[in-house]
């Protein structure tokens, strides 16, 4: 690999690696500001958005940069194609967690509604997903981004008993409609950001073993 490649290419990994620390913190701060109704943090991860947008671009721009200039083969090429996917997720997520931040602002203006589903089980699986994709992305660990595919399924499982419960409560309680629907988004966006998270860790199954396994079913073995 020429030096000057080699440069570059380290230095995109350094980059993505920061923006996927930043929108693992992003996701943390979101759902803390809807478990704890807290209104400045939702409010200044609102107005933060921004920042993980400009190193979104600046990254895509990295990777052609780098396609354009010394056409890259192999695992070379696949690390460049694995950047450009996990960069658009790990913008998604982030977007995401500012979606979360919107229902947090809002629930915490309702002083007299409380939210009537444990959402802690799903925050804190959402945010693990997050981490361990990242961690997978670092290390090239394949086994634990099987195991982030396979735990995509209790994600989903929790999100259908949310949507279950939330909705007799809709039925019942019509007074509280708009604000059992905020939780439902919460419910839901939390659902996106680890469909989100198998996403990257499938793009470093493809990177490590070169193995598009999108939309097969996870059979591997712990």
């Amino acid at each position: 690999m020429p030096k000057h490649m080699q440069h570059d290419i380290d230095k995109l990994k350094a980059k993505i690696i920061a923006m996927g620390e930043a929108v693992e913190d992003r996701v943390y701060q979101a759902t803390l500001s809807v478990i704890n109704r807290d209104a400045v943090k939702a409010n200044a991860l609102i107005k933060g958005d921004r920042e993980i947008d400009d190193m979104e671009v600046e990254i895509e721009e990295d990777c052609l940069k780098i396609l354009a200039l010394y056409q890259p083969v192999a695992i070379d090429l696949r690390f460049i194609v694995a950047v450009l996917k996990i960069n658009s997720d790990l913008e998604r997520i982030g977007d995401l967690a500012v979606n979360i931040a919107e229902r947090g602002l809002f629930l915490a203006g309702q002083e007299k509604f409380e939210i009537p589903f444990d959402l802690t089980a799903m925050v804190s699986l959402a945010e693990k997903m997050v981490t361990e994709s990242i961690d997978a992305l670092i290390n090239h660990d394949v086994r634990l981004a099987h195991h982030i595919r396979a735990t995509d399924d209790t994600m989903d499982a929790m999100n259908r008993e949310m949507y279950a419960q939330l909705k007799e409560m809709i039925i019942t309680d019509t007074e509280q409609v708009n604000n059992l629907m905020h939780v439902l988004s919460v419910g839901r966006h939390l659902e996106r950001i680890a469909d989100h998270a198998t996403n990257i860790a499938e793009d470093v199954i493809y990177l490590v073993d070169a193995q598009i396994i999108r939309h097969t079913p996870e059979l591997y073995d712990e």
